[in-house]
């Protein structure tokens, strides 16, 4: 089952739940979006911006090619910034809203989506896995979160990166390094706890800071 199928089946149970196409590497197509989702949230603004897309290429320092650092940067790093650049005056009329303080998720949020290996200081698993490509485009992922948090948490507006675990489709009790459940539900706990001294942060799915 594709991830497109899979969400709109969930949307099928969910009245409340719109499903909208949105390409992050297509500024058509998430001008598109952003005019979508102001037809449904109006004058109220976005509360919470989720930035999920992601490619990855396995590759080593003695194959990567310049095509696959493109593709990867293309997809993990200027897809974000531009829909975040997009969405951002429904972000801050989420954060000016009457009665908004602080910084939180409820008030408004954007969360990039990153992994463990865009860590420069863990240099994880790196003789399992050398995907130089995919490491150097969520390290400036993690970059892009924290220059995001430098100019608008200013405004009301919280900006971390998370890990969300190697996600595997559950095979059985105890199978896969994190389940779709596990990730997810451990995501929304840490982001219900997320504050101001969270800004410009970066967290795995168990609520644990992780180094840059």
């Amino acid at each position: 089952m594709t991830l497109g199928k899979a969400v709109n089946e969930v949307a099928l149970g969910f009245p409340n739940v719109v499903v909208l196409p949105l390409d992050v590497t297509d500024p058509n197509s998430i001008r598109a979006a952003v005019g979508k989702v102001r037809e449904r949230v109006g004058r109220a603004g976005l509360n919470l911006l989720i930035n999920d897309s992601g490619a990855t290429r396995s590759s080593t320092l003695a194959t990567e090619t310049a095509e696959n650092m493109t593709l990867l940067y293309t997809t993990n790093t200027i897809g974000p910034l531009q829909t975040c650049q997009a969405f951002l005056p429904l972000l801050k009329e989420a954060a000016e809203a009457e009665g908004q303080r602080g910084l939180s998720c409820s008030r408004a949020a954007i969360v990039n989506v990153s992994s463990i290996l865009g860590s420069i200081e863990a240099a994880e698993a790196w003789e399992e896995r050398q995907d130089v490509c995919y490491r150097c485009s969520k390290a400036a992922l993690n970059m892009l979160t924290k220059c995001l948090a430098l100019e608008y948490g200013g405004s009301g507006i919280l900006c971390v990166s998370v890990d969300p675990g190697c996600v595997t489709p559950p095979l059985g009790p105890g199978t896969g390094p994190v389940t779709v459940e596990e990730s997810v539900r451990g995501v929304l706990q840490l982001l219900a706890r997320l504050s101001a001294n969270s800004n410009g942060t970066f967290w795995d799915w168990r609520g644990q800071s992780l180094p840059w």
